[in-house]
């Protein structure tokens, strides 16, 4: 894939630049290289969740491959999302929350209210998700709920005593069932070649609704919040400045790609074991259930065990991803606040009017992410965030109170705040992006070119699209 900042590579020789905090030169290397791939595959195994399988199910089951296109275009927004996120964090040396901090204090209220809600809600679904495979499997054991308590107290363990490294060595295992898994079943419903190239042309179904369900298609392929979080992960990795930014480059298509194989094996199978025989499933974790019987019947119990398997480590990737990347992400807010508030009280921190204190320029908008109450990526590389009390605060958070969900049910109006929240997240990033990258806020030879600017707006106006629709279809008579 070309160049997404539309500039030419500058890691070249001499491998000096922007650091960040420091004029220091730059320590990454100069050429990307597989061996540095991590990162990538930590965004891939976290974005791809059980309910994006059964939705790309759904869409092979309802329309056969007509609309493989869609899912491959998905993957390409979704690269120049985490691309520039990724590159953000880079070229600037600072973290993707300091830039929103930049555009203002609604950026904050947006996320902390974000947070809240969407982590108590989705801690639920996620140990639901988790433990439905876990059910399957051993049915006479425990009932689902227990399971459920059992995968969030596991992800809280295991993200509450292990670095980055650990984690990015069990998501790079899981990722690795969950390739063999769905490319397994891929080939084992025997695809139509044919048709399947045929649904590389943009061609819609023909019926109500297409378009909406195609761009619902494209913007769910992989991934909400996770795709900001792609930038903290790469500088827990070490990545903190531009001698990084072809191999984050490389990393993140390797994730995209990654991202189209799941996605694209399972419109295959929901082409050809649902669509050709005209058999419907349900829309969330259940209907993998239901997939795993109908494979029992088709092709044996070995073949629905594994595939339950696959099931198990496409869930709970999600879960220790979200456990480990949002408490990232929410530790850096609670920091960035504390220092703004040092700042406010001593007086320190604001550069002289029109200026920023690395000598950018004049910034374009209010704040600037150069000031004394920045958080860079260095903080982050250093590990000292997942050892912060906000780190496992939000941990805590993501795991104990979701629990009583589990076994209450969920409250009608949180649900809709959910929603609603949710599908705000992927427009308010997209957006964000495009104002970040394209101010002085960004080193001028790493901002925005045409390509960049063309899908982030793409992006951007898919997920307006989408979010319109959600908040539209709310039952909102009933939430009053």
């Amino acid at each position: 894939m070309a160049d997404t900042s539309g500039n030419a590579d500058t890691t070249g020789s001499t491998a000096t630049g922007n650091t960040g905090e420091t004029g220091k030169a730059l320590s990454g290397p100069r050429k990307s290289s597989w061996k540095y791939i991590g990162p990538g595959i930590v965004v891939a195994a976290t974005g791809v969740g059980a309910g994006d399988l059964v939705a790309t199910l759904i869409a092979g089951s309802n329309f056969g491959y007509t609309l493989l296109w869609a899912a491959v275009i998905g993957c390409l927004v979704k690269i120049s999302l985490a691309e520039a996120a990724g590159r953000w964090h880079l070229s600037t040396g600072r973290t993707l929350f300091d830039g929103w901090a930049s555009l203002g204090r609604w950026t904050s209220w947006f996320f902390v209210v974000y947070v809240v809600i969407w982590g108590f809600v989705y801690g639920a679904a996620a140990m639901s998700s988790s433990g439905l495979p876990l059910q399957a499997l051993f049915p006479d054991v425990m009932d689902l709920e227990w399971w459920a308590v059992l995968t969030g107290l596991v992800g809280l363990v295991f993200v509450w005593f292990n670095k980055y490294e650990v984690f990015e060595k069990v998501m790079t295992v899981l990722v690795g069932v969950m390739f063999v898994v769905t490319v397994y079943l891929a080939i084992r419903v025997t695809p139509n070649l044919g048709d399947a190239f045929a649904g590389l042309l943009p061609v819609l179904p023909d019926e109500k609704d297409s378009i909406l369900n195609t761009l619902g298609l494209i913007g769910g392929v992989g991934g909400t919040i996770t795709l900001a979080a792609y930038g903290y992960w790469v500088n827990a990795k070490g990545w903190t400045n531009t001698g990084w930014m072809k191999v984050m480059r490389l990393d993140n298509r390797v994730a995209y790609i990654t991202t189209g194989i799941f996605v694209i094996s399972m419109l295959f199978v929901g082409a050809e074991l649902l669509h050709s025989s005209n058999v419907a499933i349900a829309s969330g974790d259940k209907g993998l259930i239901q997939l795993g019987d109908i494979l029992e019947d088709e092709y044996g119990t070995a073949t629905a065990k594994f595939f339950l398997i696959g099931f198990f480590a496409t869930s709970f990737t999600s879960l220790i991803g979200v456990w480990h990347g949002v408490s990232l992400m929410f530790a850096d807010f609670v920091e960035r606040y504390r220092k703004d508030r040092a700042d406010r009280a001593t007086g320190e921190g604001k550069p002289p009017a029109g200026k920023t204190t690395s000598g950018e320029g004049p910034t374009s908008g209010e704040g600037s992410v150069s000031g004394e109450g920045s958080t860079s990526g260095e903080e982050v590389a250093s590990g000292a965030r997942e050892r912060s009390w906000p780190f496992r605060a939000y941990l805590l958070w993501l795991t104990f109170p979701p629990i009583v969900l589990l076994f209450q049910g969920e409250p009608f109006r949180l649900i809709i705040l959910y929603g609603v929240l949710g599908a705000a997240f992927l427009p308010f990033l997209a957006l964000t992006l495009v104002w970040l990258l394209n101010s002085s806020r960004t080193p001028a030879e790493w901002r925005n070119g045409i390509l960049s600017n063309s899908m982030l707006t793409i992006a951007g106006l898919i997920f307006v699209i989408l979010c319109v629709k959600q908040i539209w279809d709310q039952p909102w008579s009933e939430f009053f």
